[in-house]
């Protein structure tokens, strides 16, 4: 029983890594022209599927698209909405690379509940779910709570 913890933990140490070096990749792909700041993201799904993104800029800076929202977008697009793990890799040396708010609550839309690695180009990592990194979220069970009634004069 034991040998087979130990060979599970290592099974899912491997495919994090793994998850980790397929962000790295992805980052290699970044549009970055004005921000030279390149970032790859690696979702993992349930069935275990990997999605890959990078970020695109845009001569308009607020049309650009981070990697993790580019990520999770193609697998939306392809039909999965159930996540296990997102892995998130940059450039930067000295500090973990971590979601902006926007792609924190963009992951929120897929639940509270899963695992989200920060990685630094040596492939070192910090493991959050998405709950740690958004704190007292809004998702859309908070759409189906007990309302008010307003009446809307409009």
């Amino acid at each position: 029983m034991g040998d087979q913890k130990l060979r599970r933990e290592l099974m899912n140490l491997s495919g994090m890594k793994e998850l980790i070096r397929k962000s790295l990749e992805a980052r290699k792909f970044a549009y970055c022209p004005y921000s030279k700041f390149r970032v790859g993201a690696a979702l993992l799904t349930h069935d275990g599927t990997v999605f890959t993104g990078c970020n695109v800029e845009n001569a308009c800076f607020n049309l650009g698209i981070c990697a993790e929202r580019t990520a999770i977008s193609k697998a939306v697009s392809e039909g999965c909405r159930d996540f296990k793990a997102i892995a998130i890799a940059s450039d930067m040396c000295e500090h973990f690379i971590s979601p902006c708010g926007g792609c924190r609550q963009f992951m929120r839309e897929f639940g509270a509940n899963w695992d989200v690695y920060l990685s630094k180009p040596d492939g070192s990592y910090v493991e959050m779910t998405v709950e740690e990194l958004l704190p007292a979220s809004f998702g859309p069970e908070d759409l189906k709570m007990k309302k008010v009634n307003i009446r809307n004069e409009f």
